[in-house]
Protein backbone atom coordinates (compact mmCIF):
# COMPACT_ATOMS: atom_id res chain seq x y z
CA UNK A 1 0.00 0.00 0.00
CA UNK A 2 1.44 3.51 -0.97
CA UNK A 3 0.42 6.89 0.36
CA UNK A 4 0.24 9.65 -1.81
CA UNK A 5 1.97 12.98 -2.04
CA UNK A 6 -1.24 14.52 -2.47
CA UNK A 7 -2.75 13.02 1.00
CA UNK A 8 0.29 13.58 2.89
CA UNK A 9 -0.38 17.09 2.04
CA UNK A 10 -3.90 17.20 2.86
CA UNK A 11 -2.91 15.79 6.43
CA UNK A 12 -0.33 18.17 7.11
CA UNK A 13 -2.97 20.92 6.38
CA UNK A 14 -5.33 19.06 8.12
CA UNK A 15 -3.07 18.70 11.32
CA UNK A 16 -2.02 22.26 10.59
CA UNK A 17 1.50 21.00 10.12
CA UNK A 18 4.19 23.11 8.12
CA UNK A 19 5.95 20.68 5.71
CA UNK A 20 8.22 21.33 2.54
CA UNK A 21 9.06 19.67 -0.21
CA UNK A 22 11.88 17.69 1.02
CA UNK A 23 9.91 16.75 4.15
CA UNK A 24 6.68 15.15 1.83
CA UNK A 25 8.90 13.16 0.46
CA UNK A 26 10.44 11.52 3.13
CA UNK A 27 7.41 11.30 4.76
CA UNK A 28 5.64 9.40 1.36
CA UNK A 29 8.99 6.93 1.51
CA UNK A 30 8.51 6.60 5.70
CA UNK A 31 4.76 6.61 5.80
CA UNK A 32 4.40 3.84 2.67
CA UNK A 33 7.50 1.42 4.62
CA UNK A 34 5.20 1.71 7.38
CA UNK A 35 2.16 0.82 5.49
CA UNK A 36 3.85 -2.12 3.98
CA UNK A 37 4.73 -3.79 6.89
CA UNK A 38 1.05 -3.21 8.34
CA UNK A 39 0.27 -5.01 4.95
CA UNK A 40 2.84 -7.77 6.11
CA UNK A 41 1.54 -8.24 9.46
CA UNK A 42 -2.22 -8.46 8.12
CA UNK A 43 -1.03 -11.55 5.97
CA UNK A 44 0.03 -13.38 9.14
CA UNK A 45 -1.77 -16.44 9.75
CA UNK A 46 -3.15 -15.59 13.60
CA UNK A 47 -6.48 -17.98 13.08
CA UNK A 48 -4.67 -20.27 15.84
CA UNK A 49 -3.60 -17.50 18.43
CA UNK A 50 -5.42 -16.88 21.40
CA UNK A 51 -5.70 -13.58 22.45
CA UNK A 52 -4.13 -12.67 25.76
CA UNK A 53 -4.11 -9.31 27.96
CA UNK A 54 -0.56 -9.30 27.99
CA UNK A 55 2.37 -11.72 26.92
CA UNK A 56 3.66 -12.13 30.39
CA UNK A 57 0.35 -13.38 32.19
CA UNK A 58 0.94 -10.71 34.52
CA UNK A 59 -1.61 -10.06 37.24
CA UNK A 60 -2.88 -6.29 37.96
CA UNK A 61 -2.70 -5.61 41.72
CA UNK A 62 -5.78 -3.84 42.71
CA UNK A 63 -6.12 -1.65 45.84
CA UNK A 64 -9.29 -1.24 47.49
CA UNK A 65 -11.68 1.82 46.55
CA UNK A 66 -12.26 3.34 49.52
CA UNK A 67 -12.26 6.92 50.15
CA UNK A 68 -9.47 8.58 51.66
CA UNK A 69 -10.25 12.16 51.61
CA UNK A 70 -12.85 14.39 53.13
CA UNK A 71 -15.11 16.01 50.99
CA UNK A 72 -13.74 19.68 50.65
CA UNK A 73 -16.50 20.75 48.19
CA UNK A 74 -17.99 23.79 49.60
CA UNK A 75 -14.24 24.60 50.51
CA UNK A 76 -13.11 24.66 46.82
CA UNK A 77 -16.61 26.20 45.34
CA UNK A 78 -15.73 28.94 48.29
CA UNK A 79 -12.53 30.42 46.61
CA UNK A 80 -13.97 29.79 42.84
CA UNK A 81 -14.11 32.85 40.48
CA UNK A 82 -17.59 31.89 39.90
CA UNK A 83 -20.05 29.04 40.80
CA UNK A 84 -24.14 28.19 40.22
CA UNK A 85 -25.66 25.38 41.95
CA UNK A 86 -23.06 23.34 42.72
CA UNK A 87 -21.41 23.97 39.20
CA UNK A 88 -17.84 25.90 38.46
CA UNK A 89 -18.94 28.58 35.35
CA UNK A 90 -16.28 29.15 33.29
CA UNK A 91 -15.75 31.79 29.87
CA UNK A 92 -17.42 30.48 26.69
CA UNK A 93 -14.13 29.27 24.47
CA UNK A 94 -16.46 28.09 21.16
CA UNK A 95 -18.94 30.33 20.05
Amino acid sequence: MSISREDIEKVAVLARIKVDGEQVSALEKDLGNILDLVDQLSAADTDSVEPMAHPLDAVQKLRPDVVTETNQREAFQAIAPATEDGLYLVPRVIE
